[in-house]
């Protein structure tokens, strides 16, 4: 396959698998659902794509990647669904705005935080470390050109107002002018934010570096604490995810600033966020269909998951050894 097919079959990959790890391997739509994958795309695989390119086409690596999915996570849920501000989303009397409510922005804050660690560290952060893993040889490199680049950011635009129409259809809720301007302006801030991080060009040698099996499972450890944390723990919670996201973000800044750590170290964070997703899937109570439907479902996803882990293993490593002769 000569380079530039390769790129684009990485394009693809991406725009299919973020959705994939945010609302299948999540465990909230069951393996009937699977075509949703199409209306899905635009927005979880386009921003994704989009998030990507413009970090490594200014030359940008993970803290850029990281802030513009918060910004993506903003957006997507204070502007798109409008989750962060509908007191009964999902029509299941949930209350999960109750949950260290804050009156002033009407908003809950573990909901909040919950929804930011989603899709920062999943949505985006999994899929795109994966995407690249798989395709190792153009994993620093902008896999589109500025016109691929318009052409995506058409088609997540247009799969946002799409998730709106159908959200509001369903919810019939708008948020306050207020708290749509107060997501906006603040998911513009941090895509400013994103682009104001220094470049880091080389890194120090010495150091620790842990073997991949480490990392990963510290990432599958800090992954299930996240998605564990018991939500009636209230601002209780909202510390220990707090707590949590700190110590993998420093934990890793320290790691990942030596020479010594690698393509197939970040893989591992991936692998770790991934399968902590599918686990705690398999011990959740089904949104959408019957437990047993949902429990083959879930043990589907995880064995697709399994494989793109493994297949993206064997080719970061193959590229590694070719590197190392």
């Amino acid at each position: 396959m000569n380079p530039h097919k390769r790129k684009i079959s990485a394009v693809v990959t991406l725009f299919f698998v973020a959705p994939f790890i945010a609302e299948y391997l999540l465990g909230d739509l069951p393996l009937k659902m699977l075509a949703a994958l199409m209306v899905l795309a635009p927005t979880y695989g386009g921003a994704a794509v989009l998030i990507r390119e413009t970090a490594r086409r200014s030359g940008r690596d993970w803290p850029t990647m990281l802030l513009l999915g918060v910004a993506f996570a903003l957006v997507a849920e204070g502007l798109t669904t409008q989750s962060l501000f509908n007191p009964d989303y999902l029509r299941r009397h949930l209350h999960l705005l109750s949950l260290a409510w804050i009156p002033a922005l009407g908003v809950g804050g573990w909901w909040t935080l919950f929804m930011l660690n989603l899709h920062t560290f999943w949505s985006m952060g999994v899929s795109i470390a994966l995407a690249e893993a798989l395709f190792p040889a153009q994993a620093e490199r902008p896999w589109l050109g500025a016109v691929g680049d318009c052409v995506v950011a058409a088609v997540f635009l247009l799969g946002s107002v799409v998730s709106f129409l159908l959200g509001f259809k369903q919810h019939q809720f708008v948020a306050t002018p207020g708290q749509l301007l107060g997501a906006a302006g603040l998911s513009v801030l941090l895509i400013v934010a994103a682009f104001l991080i220094p470049v880091r060009n080389t890194r120090r040698e010495g150091g620790w570096t842990p073997l991949p099996w480490m990392t990963g499972a510290v990432a599958f450890v800090l992954g299930m604490g996240v998605l564990n944390t018991p939500p009636r723990w209230r601002w209780g919670a909202v510390a220990a995810m707090l707590a949590i996201d700190i110590a993998f973000l420093l934990l890793v800044a320290w790691l990942a600033s030596f020479s010594g750590w690698k393509a197939i170290h970040t893989l591992s964070l991936a692998a770790g966020g991934a399968l902590s997703y599918g686990i705690h899937a398999l011990s959740q109570k089904p949104l959408l269909g019957g437990w047993l439907a949902m429990r083959v479902s879930n043990a589907v996803f995880l064995t697709i998951a399994l494989w793109l882990i493994w297949l993206a293993t064997c080719r970061v490593l193959r590229a590694q050894a070719l590197t190392n002769r």
